[in-house]
């Protein structure tokens, strides 16, 4: 999860987010060759004299064309794929339900009968020690890892955003529509969440905790709640 004095993303813990960081780092290259090139002429602008150049104004014409075509097509191909990666959602192993309320979660496991629970963020008063404040909840999702997990989105009274950062998953839960979207973690861990919609007066105090563990592991859990 990230800290105090961090900068960066946070650790990748799947495929997406991975794709996603390395097209930031991408854009910024390009963001940064840009700027210098900007630098370089205004700085050519204030320190040379100005004089008639033996450069054809067609000449010109034709490389602020080209130039910026290339610079976009650079951006749009990789964002276009990485895009398409995100929307594609063709068997999943496990779908989860994320049901948005003031201010808490409801989960239930579609795939398994009658696994379903509300996750509350647990109180300062009651955390355990070495737990993280405002980010534990009483209740985590289970998953089990190397799987392709389908989370349906939605709300049950104003909008909400079930967001993970470092699985790479951010999608709004609109009252009345049901949006979708997947995420696989390719190791175990724990990861934190939160609502980011403002959603109310405790918008803060819903956070949401993932958790992924080995199949055996999982199947384990499910079936003693399910029991």
């Amino acid at each position: 999860m990230a800290n105090h004095s961090q900068f960066g993303f946070q650790d990748a813990s799947s495929p997406i987010m991975e794709e996603l960081m390395q097209f930031h780092d991408h854009a910024l290259m390009v963001a940064l060759a840009i700027c210098s090139l900007v630098l370089y002429i205004l700085t050519l602008m204030l320190t040379e004299k100005l004089s008639s150049s033996s450069v054809d104004a067609q000449e010109i014409e034709l490389v602020w064309t080209i130039l910026p075509a290339a610079v976009l097509i650079m951006l749009a191909l990789p964002s276009l794929r990485i895009l398409y990666m995100m929307d594609e959602i063709n068997e999943p192993d496990l779908t989860l339900k994320a049901i948005g309320h003031q201010w808490y979660w409801t989960y239930e496991y579609t795939d398994l009968k009658e696994l379903t629970f509300d996750s509350y963020m647990v109180p300062t008063s009651d955390l355990p020690l070495g737990h993280f404040r405002l980010l534990e909840v009483d209740h985590r999702v289970i998953v089990p890892t190397d799987s392709k997990v389908r989370v349906i989105v939605t709300a049950d009274d104003v909008l909400h955003s079930w967001a993970v950062p470092s699985l790479g998953v951010k999608t709004d839960a609109i009252p009345g529509r049901l949006n979708q979207t997947a995420f696989l973690a390719s190791r175990p861990g724990v990861y934190y969440g939160q609502c980011s919609e403002i959603c109310g007066a405790n918008h803060s105090f819903m956070p949401i905790v993932v958790e992924s563990t080995p199949l055996a592991n999982f199947e384990n859990w499910s079936s003693l709640l399910s029991s």
